[in-house]
């Protein structure tokens, strides 16, 4: 796991050569958007439990037989497992938006999830559909404009959004 800071002086370092102008022009895009991330990261954070609560809510609402006797998500344990794996994913992905990069998500949450869930014999195509209702209600929570830093955060949501799919597709 590297921060945006790290990977840069790592490649260059590894490349014997010094930090290029449009590496240095990229780090400073991070650290001039450092305050915006910190509030995106704090909105899910603050919200996190409702975030993971509703979509699991919905989920279950679309896939009853997940919940039925015999189903999937059948008994609280089954129910909480899932819930708590949600949240941890949901944890990743705000790691990942605060340091803007991808990397703490893939080593420490998505590498040999599939796997995991197929040997377990979860189903992963509704593992991913809980994700991206999650990145529905984190993108809309995220995005509100109250009481954010001001400036445009469109590349920062669509960073946030491909997080969720990333994770949504290593798991379906």
């Amino acid at each position: 796991m590297l921060d945006a800071f790290t990977k840069v002086v790592s490649q260059a370092d590894t490349n014997g050569q010094l930090v290029s102008n449009t590496q240095i022009d990229a780090l400073l895009a991070v650290v001039k958007d450092g305050a915006k991330r910190t509030d995106v990261v704090n909105r899910i954070t603050s919200n996190s439990s409702t975030i993971v609560t509703n979509a699991a809510r919905a989920l279950f609402e679309e896939q009853p037989q997940l919940i039925a006797p015999g189903g999937n998500a059948y008994t609280n344990r089954r129910i909480s497992a899932c819930m708590r794996d949600m949240d941890i994913i949901l944890r990743y992905i705000t790691y990942a938006i605060f340091l803007g990069d991808a990397s703490v998500l893939d080593d420490r949450c998505l590498n040999g999830l599939r796997e995991t869930y197929l040997a377990l014999g979860v189903p992963g195509a509704s593992v991913a559909n809980s994700v991206l209702k999650m990145k529905e209600a984190a993108i809309a929570i995220a995005n509100d404009r109250n009481n954010i830093q001001p400036g445009d955060c469109s590349a920062l949501m669509a960073e946030l959004a491909s997080y969720f799919d990333r994770a949504a597709a290593a798991v379906g």
